[in-house]
């Protein structure tokens, strides 16, 4: 079938790196590889960091010069797609495009990784939310990526039968970079990683839980390296200067198969987690062989097997995580063990072998809920 595909949250394709973008593509390549073809929807993003009218008015206009050139395309019925697949939607990036053009051609509407949030619903984000929340009820399915999403469009959607669990995946995990074994002192600090952008919001709150989480167990023997860059580096660097030279390093923006490479030669990945949406990140880490230790916190349960590739610390609490770290440091045989387990959870378990199945019948349902929506109208 012919798919618009369509991401409010970031342009498809616009190269910055990031793990939604990376998500993205990853569930176009899997749409491709069930023989669709997916035309991506020419728009810029919606997304808001705080509320502004005067931008959601921006993009509301941008978004009616998209549909009008949709409709225009769409014109004749061999043009058009059988079904618009929106990557996500929430009160930052409502989607202001796809509810519109499935309405004005009667085309199912598939969401994937939407999420309500009802607190904003009193305030300056209370338009945009209610525009996301329109987008979410007009949804034929929706594909759930975490449990904390899938809870909040519960309390929505009474139908369970329009709510489908896709837990995050990682294409291309065979190829990551194997870990090399390799002797060691058995003095030699444990290396431990985070990767991560260095910009306003959760990203900078993390890296400064993370300095002041490590300055908890500044007496053990480790080091930290640290990838990523953005405006919030100088605070960051700032937060990491009480740490003697060269315990901490900081690598910049690296390009994704550095990256691999990084991870595969370090021990332990650290990365809080603060609200995170999930992080493709956490999956490449373990992918290459990492243990996680990070906060019980947004949808980071989603991406890792708890116990088993991850220990996870209540949400907030510096001083559980940093004795979660403490304790893999100080226990070798907890981290080999978790490394294998975690090599095989991102490699055999999300590989993306079980998400393609799952796409292949969520589309199928899309359709089918569709068509039997409409026949209900017309009675």
């Amino acid at each position: 079938m012919k798919i618009a595909f369509h991401t409010p949250l970031n342009r498809y394709g616009d190269g910055a790196p990031s793990g939604d973008r990376l998500m993205a593509r990853q569930l176009v390549t899997l749409l491709e590889k069930l023989g669709h073809t997916v035309d991506i929807v020419p728009a810029q993003r919606s997304f808001m960091r705080e509320p502004d009218p005067a931008l959601l008015s921006a993009h509301k206009d941008a978004a009616q010069g998209v549909i009008a050139l949709l409709s225009e395309c769409w014109q004749a019925p061999e043009a058009r797609p059988d079904l618009i697949f929106t990557y996500h939607c929430h009160y930052r990036a409502p989607d202001l495009i796809g509810p519109a053009l499935a309405e004005r051609f009667d085309l199912p509407y598939l969401v994937a990784e939407a999420s309500d949030a009802q607190k904003r619903f009193d305030g300056p984000w209370a338009e945009a939310a209610a525009l996301a929340r329109a987008a979410i009820l007009r949804a034929d399915l929706h594909l759930c990526m975490t449990g904390r999403d899938r809870e909040g469009l519960a309390r929505l959607i009474p139908e369970p039968d329009r709510l489908v669990d896709l837990p995050p995946f990682l294409l291309g995990v065979g190829e990551a970079p194997e870990r090399v074994a390799a002797s060691r002192a058995a003095d030699e600090p444990v290396r431990l990683i985070a990767v991560a952008m260095m910009r306003q919001g959760n990203k900078a709150a993390c890296y400064l839980f993370l300095a002041r989480t490590l300055a908890h167990i500044a007496d053990l023997p480790w080091t930290l390296t640290l990838i990523g860059d953005g405006p919030e580096r100088p605070g960051i660097e700032a937060a990491f200067a009480g740490f003697p030279p060269g315990r901490v390093r900081f690598l910049g923006r690296c390009a994704r198969a550095d990256i691999l490479s990084e991870l595969a030669a370090h021990d332990l990945f650290v990365w809080p987690g603060l609200n995170e949406a999930y992080g493709v990140v956490y999956l490449e880490a373990q992918a290459a062989g990492l243990p996680v230790a990070a906060l019980d916190s947004g949808g980071v349960p989603a991406v890792v097997a708890r116990d088993r590739t991850a220990l996870l610390a209540p949400n907030g609490d510096e001083t559980a995580l940093a004795a979660t770290i403490a304790r893999l440091i100080g226990d070798p045989k907890l981290r080999a063990r978790m490394r294998a387990a975690a090599q095989d959870f991102a490699r055999k378990e999300r590989n993306g072998d079980s998400t393609r199945m799952i796409l292949a019948t969520a589309l199928d349902t899309a359709i089918a809920r569709h068509r039997r929506k409409a026949m209900e109208v017309t009675r």
